[in-house]
């Protein structure tokens, strides 16, 4: 499992492959553009480069910052530790091993990319299809990213625009059934 730091390298260098332009390149692009708040720009990015919304949003997050030191073939940084002991910290600790139950089952599911953020798991394949971490300290929390997911009493359907349509929250293995896997499943379908 990669780094957050990783991740991010990851992430520019894979920006950087599908556009053929580096940030710089792409940050002068957008100022040239005229659009002067954040929304705008990454609306803007995301239409004239054909990006997704968190690349778009990774994009315009470093204007005026220091860019990442991206070099083709550099190793990544060593991971400093596993990214789930800092997510699980506290009164949290207890809810490792139902997160581990929950990505045992979505990892039955085929290939995807696991993006540590600071309080959950971003899942991802060509683009995020679940996160999970803890919501409470006796609730994991599984947003799920998938427009078509019927309404369901544990189905939280949350507003449009965010980065997941719908959440849920288990407390017990149990929970982590046939329902809950078919949402999942619909997800990663419907980010293929």
């Amino acid at each position: 499992m990669a780094d957050p730091q990783a991740a991010l390298l990851t992430q520019v260098k894979n920006i950087q492959a599908k556009t053929g332009l580096t940030l710089a390149q792409m940050h002068e692009q957008i100022e040239a553009s005229g659009k002067e708040k954040y929304a705008e720009k990454r609306s803007w990015v995301m239409e004239r480069f054909g990006l997704g919304h968190g690349d778009a949003n990774t994009v315009v997050h470093f204007i005026g910052k220091p860019l990442p030191d991206v070099q083709v073939g550099a190793a990544p940084p060593a991971a400093e530790g596993d990214p789930l002991d800092a997510i699980y910290t506290g009164k949290k600790a207890a809810l490792r091993p139902l997160h581990d139950a929950v990505m045992v089952r979505i990892a039955e599911l085929g290939d995807f990319e696991i993006a540590p953020k600071k309080t959950y798991l971003s899942l991802r394949r060509s683009k995020q299809f679940a996160m999970v971490g803890p919501a409470t300290a006796s609730e994991v929390e599984i947003g799920l990213n998938c427009k078509t997911l019927e309404p369901h009493a544990r189905l939280k359907i949350l507003a449009p625009g965010g980065m997941c349509q719908a959440t849920t929250r288990i407390s017990d293995a149990s929970q982590v059934d046939a329902v809950l896997l078919g949402w999942i499943a619909a997800a990663y379908q419907a980010a293929a």
